[in-house]
């Protein structure tokens, strides 16, 4: 498994991503919508404009075939933060790709981009998906509504992600 930047040619590869995996996402985070589906070829080629304009770093982790196993996205940023945001194939949980890949993308966000701080957030009822950030050495820092589920916020701060090995 690698992590990639997103890249134009990405696209049908992380359609069938999301399209495989839309129920099973549903189960414990905001469905995208229909929209999200038909519109697909014009949503990719915005975010990569937003990626281009340094809005957002958009993420893939791809196997040794291509196929896209999940996305890690560092996306609202501003000054020195940003909102790290993750989502892992159904076929690949549990086996550790979501902890290493976030690893990967703390350290790169200090490194590549300089950023000091990172948020996190998950629905309190996803807890794989709550130990992801823990075992990233993320804190929780308060409450949160994702789209009318309770969740918990996540922050790690300044030279807190290098070298962390909470996993």
């Amino acid at each position: 498994m690698r992590l990639t930047r997103l890249r134009d040619g990405h696209a049908p590869a992380l359609l069938a991503f999301e399209r495989e995996n839309r129920a099973y996402f549903a189960r414990s985070v905001p469905d995208r919508g229909d929209d999200y589906f038909t519109g697909f070829e014009a949503r990719h080629a915005a975010l990569l404009a937003e990626q281009e304009a340094g809005l957002c770093h958009f993420h893939l982790l791809v196997d040794e075939r291509g196929a896209v196993l999940g996305r890690v996205n560092l996306v609202d940023v501003t000054d020195a933060t940003a909102d790290l945001g993750y989502r892992i194939a159904e076929r690949a949980t549990g086996r550790g790709p979501a902890v290493a890949a976030v690893r990967e993308i703390r350290t790169r966000a200090a490194t590549d981009h300089g950023f000091e701080t990172l948020t996190a957030a998950t629905t309190a009822d996803n807890p794989a998906s709550r130990a992801v950030p823990t075992r990233n050495g993320f804190v929780p820092v308060g409450d949160t509504d994702l789209d009318g589920r309770p969740g918990t916020r996540y922050q790690v701060r300044p030279g807190q992600w290098i070298g962390c090995s909470h996993a």
